[in-house]
């Protein structure tokens, strides 16, 4: 599968692994229920580790383990919740976390330039083919009025 990060297309190493599946060798991300029931054992294997939060999740329940995340997916499980943006921005201001930060799930196009300007630096379309019009919408705007993470 492909996705776009840092403004290319690239072609996707990690693997989501769901809470009660086995873990696979690689690179992978677990829920973050997942992270605070197994931390030790996920800090144990080998491969790059990754988190992923919902809306209702809480940066804060693991911004001293940010260090060891290489990824942090951001999932949308509806377009009309902007938690997410929140939680890019505390990651990205706040917590100075320097690794790939991606947006998953039931997210717009048309709010890929807001998602980027908040720290998201990755996209994930449900659909393959929206690669192109999502890579676009990165570049919607050429003046910004606001200052922020980007």
């Amino acid at each position: 599968m492909q996705i776009i990060k840092d403004k290319q297309i690239i072609d996707d190493s990690w693997n989501y692994i769901i809470d009660d599946a086995d873990l696979e060798p690689g690179d992978i991300s677990v829920s973050l229920a997942r992270w605070k029931k197994d931390k030790q054992q996920l800090l144990e294997r080998e491969g790059k580790l990754g988190v992923r939060m919902g809306p209702a999740d809480s940066v804060e329940d693991f911004a001293a383990d940010l260090k060891d995340l290489q990824l942090i997916e951001l999932d949308f499980p509806a377009f009309a919740d902007g938690r997410i943006f929140s939680h890019a921005w505390l990651l990205r201001g706040r917590y100075n976390y320097q690794g790939e930060i991606r947006a998953t799930g039931h997210y717009l196009p048309d709010q890929v330039f807001y998602l980027s300007r908040v720290g998201v630096n990755a996209f994930s379309p449900e659909k393959t083919e929206d690669l192109p019009v999502t890579l676009a919408n990165l570049d919607d705007f050429s003046v910004k009025y606001q200052t922020s993470i980007n």
